[in-house]
């Protein structure tokens, strides 16, 4: 087993720092939930949507590494680790961003994955982490690494005409948003990802 994993909100959650960063900079009311969608969302209905675009390129290169893990999942990946199952972080993420300061969003997402011992510690190589330029590239890492499950947050990446047949695929759904499908398990937490791949109940 070769198992898949997205990067961004998949394995890293953004939810408090958008919120964070957001306060700090005086664009939204403190009393807006800490999601990363309500916060998009509010800055959008205001007219703020490059403010938006340019918070992105600071949340996913200068303060990434004030974001942390979901819940269980670093793990889900020590405990895949410990039992021989293989791991593949693959990701889309353009190499700066759209608006702002030009951050190396991939050095900044491989540092990252440092701090937080997801490499070294929890049995990934700096070479079993791909960040892709195009959604092509994606896909086509996902088959090139052989791998039999993928897990992502987006269903229809999930449902891209090109995405391997031979992949099973794992949708993360934390916040409950989308129905079950027989096009993809969905998963709620990074429990029941454990629970369903891994079989420890």
């Amino acid at each position: 087993m070769i198992i898949g994993v997205d990067f961004d909100n998949t394995l890293v959650c953004y939810d408090q720092l958008f919120h964070k960063v957001a306060l700090e900079q005086g664009l939204i009311p403190a009393d807006l939930p800490q999601n990363k969608s309500e916060v998009r969302n509010y800055l959008r209905k205001i007219g703020r949507e490059d403010d938006w675009t340019e918070m992105q390129g600071v949340v996913y290169g200068a303060r990434l590494n004030e974001a942390e893990a979901f819940p269980g999942a670093r793990q889900f990946l020590r405990l895949a680790s410990a039992i021989g199952t293989e791991v593949r972080i693959v990701s889309h993420k353009t190499r700066q961003p759209y608006r702002g300061e030009p951050y190396d969003l991939h050095a900044a997402a491989r540092g990252w994955l440092k701090r937080y011992c997801v490499i070294s510690s929890m049995g990934l190589k700096e070479e079993d982490a791909f960040f892709e330029l195009t959604k092509a590239d994606k896909l086509a890492r996902i088959g090139a690494c052989g791998c039999t499950h993928f897990i992502d947050d987006l269903p229809e990446f999930l449902a891209e005409p090109d995405f391997p047949s031979t992949t099973r695929k794992v949708l993360f759904d934390p916040n409950e948003l989308y129905p079950d499908s027989a096009d993809y398990l969905r998963c709620t937490s990074w429990e029941k990802i454990r629970e369903s791949l891994l079989d420890l109940k």
